[in-house]
């Protein structure tokens, strides 16, 4: 058995837990009635499971190949799938009409962008930095400039790539050295190298457009005078087609430890053309418009790589024969038990699922504010949809990919030996999944960001807003016997994240490096917060449906796998808080050359 999509996982979410046919007087969700919402999902799940999962041990064993003339080659199949890709209308689910796109709430997207994902994440990547460039230009774009790419971004009809990190700068924006020269006609010379550039170069599309960041003779030092250009790969001409090469050029590949099929490139920029969008010296905050979309969608790869992964174990599990049951033969006519009839076994894929599962709702739930943000005509439901979208970023990016990375490692230990071999996927789905944990700001930036940023931002608002909300659910729901365990689960680690951000308001300004030691286990404090209350909103809504005489097990698992999550994950909030509190004195004793 391959990857499945799981669907079923999704319409409870969108149904059951999110309510989304509530939000039918919103635009875009009138024309997601969840009829619709089912056929797309399933459309979705056939394609991917039929046309990008097959491909993804193609990608990974022949990788990209890079051509002295500078062009990139795909792995076999990858462009005649791409192509399907795009005709389908995939990559413009949730795209604006007015662009080619079809307008979805971005929920729905994020649901197909997880199966595909899972799927294949190389793959998958080609259109997530397309979409990503298409935000960006939307955000700041002037109208000629919307009308040119938008069109060609939102549809994939051209690919798009964002460069910033450059030899000498990744974290630390404020050191790139790629110049911008006016040209006197509303043009500029981009001279300059970047590196790690995914997408970079490949022969999916006819044309590729890069989004650079780049210094304007005579601007601010530091992160103040950085700009942002649109620099295509072909200069489009009077009627919008790919048209004069730019002298912008992949000049290598990077050999990495995953995600092979995905082009990493080295880009030089020579004397290239390119578009200023916005304002000079603003480039940063239009870019991190995309950089936000990118780190949610890295989130997601951590979950989708997660649930491949678990799936390939799960039935690995299932079928492997090795040793007796404690409690007696299982299997009495075989030689020997399956596996999945071992408690450390059990625990393994039981950890797993109770992650995915609580992680998968964490984001989705936040994914709907998203929607909400640009949708609801309500102001203080926007405020607070933006206020979440903010906080929580950083928690999805790095929390998902943490956990999602885990339990590719928990699914080659199910596998044994054999999983450490070639001859099954679990070897490639952790070598995969590793990337997510560092790129688009690594997840000890996250955390930073988190604790820097993030808390303090409008007097800590959003941190203050979140939990009055799991308050209000505790409260609400505390005489429901049958959602007890949950509500006093949820209650517990609010408590453990108010006392947390409590500590790093008294600690964390006092002493920074209180702040930068103890970030990491905030934001994991935080995460497993967030997956309490995502566990106590699908109990609720497994109940109701047991309650209204629906019989599918499905809903009766559900619960015991959020009983689990309750008993054996989420007591590490109390090491967490445990770690935190214990400050930054042990974290800085050795001296620098003492390592």
């Amino acid at each position: 058995m391959s990857y499945q999509p799981p669907v079923r996982e999704h319409l409870f979410l969108l149904k059951d837990v999110l309510e989304i046919e509530k939000l039918a007087n919103l635009p875009g969700f009138a024309d997601a009635p969840i009829d619709v919402v089912e056929q797309i999902l399933e459309e979705s799940a056939k394609f991917c499971a039929e046309v990008l999962a097959p491909l993804n041990r193609v990608g990974d064993k022949h990788g990209c190949v890079w051509n002295p003339d500078g062009s990139v080659t795909t792995p076999p199949g990858f462009k005649e799938a791409f192509r399907q890709f795009a005709d389908a209308g995939w990559p413009s689910l949730s795209a604006r009409p007015e662009y080619g796109g079809q307008g979805l709430p971005a929920v729905v997207a994020l649901a197909c962008e997880e199966m595909s994902s899972s799927a294949n994440m190389a793959f998958s990547m080609y259109a997530g930095l397309t979409h990503g460039a298409y935000t960006a230009i939307l955000a700041g774009g002037s109208d000629e400039q919307k009308n040119l790419y938008l069109p060609k971004l939102a549809t994939a009809e051209w690919g798009g790539t964002m460069n910033l990190t450059e030899p000498q700068c990744g974290t630390d924006l404020g050191m790139i050295r790629t110049k911008a020269v006016p040209n006197g006609d509303g043009t500029y010379k981009i001279s300059g190298e970047k590196i790690w550039i995914s997408s970079g170069e490949h022969d999916l599309t006819p044309n590729i457009v890069h989004l650079v960041l780049a210094r304007i003779e005579g601007a601010p030092a530091g992160t103040r005078g950085i700009s942002l250009f649109v620099v295509p790969k072909f200069i489009p001409d009077a009627d919008g087609k790919p048209g004069q090469r730019n002298s912008v050029k992949c000049t290598g590949l990077e050999e990495k430890m995953g995600i092979h099929a995905n082009a990493t490139c080295f880009i030089s920029h020579e004397e290239a053309t390119g578009w200023l969008i916005g304002e000079e010296n603003r480039g940063l905050n239009l870019m991190f418009v995309m950089m936000n979309e990118e780190r949610l969608g890295v989130g997601m790869q951590g979950l989708a790589q997660g649930e491949a992964a678990y799936q390939a174990a799960a039935q690995f599990a299932r079928e492997r024969l090795q040793g007796r049951s404690l409690t007696g033969p299982k299997n009495p006519d075989g030689p020997a038990d399956p596996i999945i009839v071992h408690p450390d076994v059990r625990r393994m894929l039981m950890d797993s699922r109770a992650v995915l599962e609580g992680a998968r709702a964490f984001m989705f739930w936040t994914a709907l504010f998203g929607d909400l943000a640009h949708r609801d005509p309500d102001a203080a439901v926007r405020q607070k949809a933006e206020d979440y979208m903010a906080l929580l970023t950083p928690v999805l990016k790095a929390f998902l990919t943490e956990r999602g990375f885990g339990v590719t490692s928990a699914a080659m230990q199910v596998h044994g030996g054999s999983g450490f071999t070639e001859h099954f996927p679990a070897s490639q789905y952790l070598r995969d999944a590793r990337i997510a944990m560092i790129y688009e700001g690594t997840n000890g930036v996250q955390a930073l960001d988190l604790v820097g940023r993030k808390l303090p931002a409008n007097g800590g608002r959003g941190v203050m807003t979140f939990l009055g909300e799991l308050d209000g659910f505790v409260a609400a729901n505390g005489a429901d016997a049958a959602l007890t365990p949950f509500v006093e689960g949820l209650a517990a680690a609010k408590a453990q994240l108010q006392d947390a951000t409590q500590w790093l308001m008294q600690n964390g300004f006092a002493n920074p490096d209180n702040a930068g030691a103890a970030s990491l286990d905030y934001l994991r404090l935080f995460g497993l917060t967030g997956l309490a209350y995502m566990w106590a909103l699908m109990a609720k809504a497994a109940n109701a449906r047991i309650a209204a005489g629906d019989a599918d097990p499905f809903y009766a698992n559900k619960l015991a796998v959020g009983r689990y999550f309750l008993e054996r994950v989420l007591p590490d909030a109390g090491a967490c808080l445990a770690k935190l509190k214990a400050g930054a004195a042990a974290v800085m004793a050795l001296p620098a050359e003492a390592f």
